[in-house]
């Protein structure tokens, strides 16, 4: 059992990213046995979950004339516009059948505000708007975080960064990680994750 002041902190493991899904990560529900093993070894385990709701501002579908994949500036900059996914209530909004959700103490929903997307566990994309993630693991006087689930070059490497700037100690285990790789941004986020004092391992 890892000391009390750990936490788990599982990104995403949905339909929607895993194989068949979406907006699917190659090899997405290849990480679940990883993810399910490691979940009873911390005191303090944190599940997110895209929850976006029809019509979300990131979604391709919603600006005329636009691709996915393409980008589209909003009030708090760029933003990657993505097929519609993690629909709130819908089959790929859910958590992936095989992911052991029971061992999660909390869920925390991100993305649900129709203007603004929220790739980080921690703040929405305007860098200010909390999920209450912070304040969740200060209550449980949680000081260090491991990182898996998907994908590296997006949540994860939002999350992570955000948590190193709120001071925490943080891993991404990236065995229990995988990428979209759009255009190279997996290479770059791992630079910035190292850059912001994140470790690597896996």
């Amino acid at each position: 059992m890892r000391p009390a002041d750990e936490a788990l902190i599982v990104i995403d493991v949905q339909n929607d990213f895993c194989p068949g899904g979406a907006l699917a990560v190659e090899g997405g529900d290849q990480i679940i046995p990883q993810i399910n093993a490691m979940l009873p070894e911390f005191a303090v385990r944190v599940l997110t979950q895209d929850w976006h709701p029809v019509g979300h501002s990131s979604f391709a579908s919603t600006h005329a004339g636009s691709a996915p994949f393409g980008t589209t500036e909003l009030p708090y900059g760029t933003q990657v516009l993505w097929p519609d996914h993690c629909v709130q209530g819908t089959g790929g909004a859910a958590f992936h059948a095989d992911l052991h959700t029971d061992l999660g103490d909390v869920v925390i929903r991100k993305g649900f505000r129709p203007e603004i997307d929220s790739y980080s566990a921690f703040f929405e994309n305007d860098h200010e708007t909390p999920t209450g993630l912070d304040g969740y693991l200060a209550e449980r006087g949680v000081k260090k975080l491991t990182l898996v689930g998907l994908a590296t070059d997006f949540c994860v490497y939002y999350s992570a960064v955000d948590a190193a700037s709120l001071g925490y100690d943080v891993t991404v285990l990236q065995s229990a990680c995988r990428a979209i790789d759009l255009d190279g941004s997996l290479a770059t986020a791992r630079e910035a994750m190292q850059a912001a004092g994140v470790r690597l391992e896996g």
